[in-house]
């Protein structure tokens, strides 16, 4: 291998860099996307011919393989805590003599103004590279604000997020090649759009607003799915490796963010008074509709890094920062009807349908009602006029019935249907419960949601099985329900293809071209996927149903104790509730379920199909009967899951905290703070050998 060709590789790495820096994050195209792709397809021609000169930087290999054990935990390095709202002038200004006070007479107070964008908390790790320059470890979650999951695959796919930075950059912009960038992964209004307008293509419902449908994706275990739809990162914090501020102040911190290549929102401003603050948040929100992008308030930090560390935090905010929340927007329309909207788990939610009114810029024409009882406490007939409110939502809410001379009240009542719209399955309503539910897990409405979870990690693990095969297998008629699975072939799967569109970044020309969504290897690993699942035991095919109330440790209680399909579908109530998992609204929920004639249909083809259908029974003792048990660290012959099998069988119930009703902690090797916590409460602790013996009667 000759230098020409590593200069030749790194020459055109740097190239692309340079655009997709100029187009993702700058919004300045300087070349056509024809262009662009001929320099990575001449990037990727050199890396194949020369795959050692491959690294994880290279604009290449944003797109990874999906884990391979779901997401990771771990823990950041310093809480990602949320920040307290105000929704006032005078709230504004009691916070802002609050800090003023808290700080010192001699400290000097400036604000950054930011807008508050409405997207999902991210938390990216950089690491320093031999020759200086810093690459991306890892990227995490808010999480519970001190645990994140590691979304590391996912992250590498939101193209305004840099993969690695250079030296130069660093130098220039005075930080240390080992970082942390914290910031708001967003999804723009416009492929919002596009994504609601593919899922009605498909007959899905509409994702409810951009914030949870980026939550959504950035979880997924697709990769390919996350670089489909397209996410933008904008930082706002920059940190030390151990989660210290960076720079003196944030304004600094944020041009410094600018400066090494990420995308930090132009609207902002360092204030030095709070009225010009106020003056602030009244521009955000006329400005709000225009930005291309849902943002809810604005947030106002103290400027002073040394300022915010005097004034330190609550219990779970900083108090040296604030959110502005701005008022939902609002208009009043007229109800011409009411339809039934069945969702992907079943729930069947009545939807408005309104004279088009125009809200916060948005042309509104269905809200939600939620459920029955929500009309009747608002006394909602069809021909009410009602008051609107939007608050980002594709779907918005009505709040209340508008009754004055200009407003006269309908006189058409609403009745709940008594058959499901989609599938005409007889809909049950649970007593006690707000929601009426369509039960047949093959129903066209809730049949994608079906078989993702059939498929999902921990039920019948299809991982080949996402969301755009799932959709196309719908749509083509392949699959009507969970069983028809089972019967694909090679052949039914190479006809599915999808449409590739780019966009010209000059012309504004688009061209579509089309290809196959999954190859030849993918085709036989994915059939050779669901033939192993017919090897799932009894439990996972009863979790696999998606059955209201029964989760994976249900499903094993109920296996163990009924050994077989047959005999859970003919336990009558009184026998499903002696199963220590087992109340009233999980028998009450097998019924249901059971009691539909397509869901007995489905278990039938399943069972057609070679799923397993029986399992051991478990053989029960009374020995641990009435005792709580812990478990902590690494035991030396059984899994956790083992031990905890054994306990319940033998009457026992495992917890997973220490309290004062703790009978016994079993401890292992590198047993951690609920060992401490036993040792402060007098719990007993004990090991694998004495559980043994306990188990055994001894």
């Amino acid at each position: 291998m000759s230098d020409a060709v590593q200069k030749k590789i790194d020459a055109l790495r740097d190239k692309i860099r340079h655009h997709e820096h100029l187009y993702f994050i700058l919004d300045q195209p300087s070349i056509s996307d024809a262009e662009f792709d001929d320099l990575v397809r001449e990037l990727r021609r050199l890396e194949a011919d020369h795959p050692e000169l491959v690294t994880p930087d290279s604009p290449t290999q944003r797109v990874g393989g999906k884990p391979k054990e779901g997401f990771a935990k771990v823990a950041h390095s310093r809480p990602m805590l949320s920040i307290d709202n105000v929704t006032s002038e005078e709230e504004l200004r009691d916070w802002d003599r609050r800090v003023r006070s808290l700080a010192g007479d001699n400290a000097d107070i400036g604000y950054v103004c930011e807008y508050k964008m409405d997207g999902l908390s991210m938390a990216l790790q950089f690491h320093a590279a031999p020759d200086g320059s810093s690459h991306l470890l890892r990227g995490l979650t808010r999480g519970n604000g001190t645990i994140g999951e590691d979304v590391t695959t996912n992250v590498r796919t939101i193209r305004s997020i840099p993969l690695s930075i250079s030296a130069a950059k660093l130098k220039k912009a005075h930080v240390p090649p080992t970082f942390e960038v914290r910031g708001e992964v967003v999804m723009p209004l416009t492929a919002f759009r596009k994504a609601n307008e593919e899922r009605a293509a498909q007959g899905l419902d509409p994702a409810a607003n951009p914030r949870n449908y980026a939550a959504g994706t950035i979880r997924t275990l697709e990769p390919n799915v996350v670089a489909q739809r397209r996410l933008d990162f904008y930082a706002y914090f920059l940190l030390t490796a151990a989660g210290e501020d960076l720079l003196p102040e944030q304004s600094e911190a944020l041009n410094a963010l600018t400066a090494i290549g990420f995308r930090v929102n132009p609207h902002r401003e360092a204030l030095t008074s709070i009225e010009k603050v106020l003056a602030f948040v009244e521009k955000a929100e006329k400005n709000r509709a225009d930005l291309g992008y849902e943002i809810d308030g604005v947030v106002i930090k103290v400027n002073s890094a040394e300022v915010q560390r005097r004034l330190g935090y609550t219990g779970r905010a900083p108090r040296w920062a604030v959110a502005f929340k701005f008022t939902a927007r609002a208009g009043i329309t007229q109800v011409e009807d009411i339809r039934i909207q069945v969702g992907r788990t079943g729930k069947l939610t009545p939807v408005a349908v309104l004279t088009p009114v125009s809200i916060g810029g948005t042309t509104v024409s269905r809200a939600t009602l939620h459920n029955a009882d929500e009309i009747d406490r608002l006394g909602l007939v069809i021909g009410d006029y009602v008051k609107v409110e939007r608050g980002g939502d594709v779907i918005p809410k009505v709040v209340e019935v508008v009754e004055d001379k200009d407003h006269p009240r309908g006189h058409k009542k609403f009745r709940f249907p008594t058959h499901c719209p989609e599938c005409n399955s007889e809909i049950v309503r649970t007593e006690g419960e707000v929601d009426y539910r369509c039960v047949n897990v093959d129903c066209p409405a809730r049949l994608t949601g079906s078989l993702l979870h059939f498929a999902s990690r921990g039920v019948m693990n299809i991982e080949g099985l996402g969301d755009a095969l799932v959709t196309q297998l719908l749509n083509r008629g392949l699959v009507k329900s969970i069983a028809d699975l089972y019967s694909l072939t090679d052949a039914d799967l190479a006809q599915l293809q999808h449409e590739v569109t780019t966009k010209d970044k000059k012309t504004g020309e688009t061209k579509t071209r089309t290809q196959a969504l999954v190859g030849p290897k993918e085709r036989k690993d994915l059939l050779e996927e669901i033939k192993a699942s017919k090897k799932a035991p009894l439990n996972r095919v009863l979790f696999g149903l998606g059955i209201r109330f029964v989760g994976e440790r249900t499903a094993q209680s109920l296996a163990e104790e009924f050994g077989s399909m047959e005999a859970l579908m003919a336990a009558s109530r009184e026998d499903l509730e002696r199963i220590n998992d087992v109340g009233p609204s999980v028998s009450e929920a097998l019924h249901e379920f059971f009691d539909e004639e397509t869901n007995r249909d489905l278990v039938h083809k399943l069972a057609k199909a070679d799923l397993t259908m029986t399992a051991e029974k478990r053989k029960k003792t009374t020995q641990l009967k009435g005792l709580a048990f812990v478990l902590t660290g690494t035991l030396p012959n059984l899994s956790r899951e083992d031990a905890k099998a054994k306990i319940e069988s033998a009457g026992g119930r495992v917890s997973g905290s220490v309290s004062k009703k703790t009978n016994y902690v079993v401890a292992g090797d590198d047993a951690g703070s609920k060992l401490d916590k036993a040792r402060q409460l007098g719990v007993y602790v004990i090991d694998e050998a004495a559980l043994n013996s306990m188990l055994k009667g001894e």
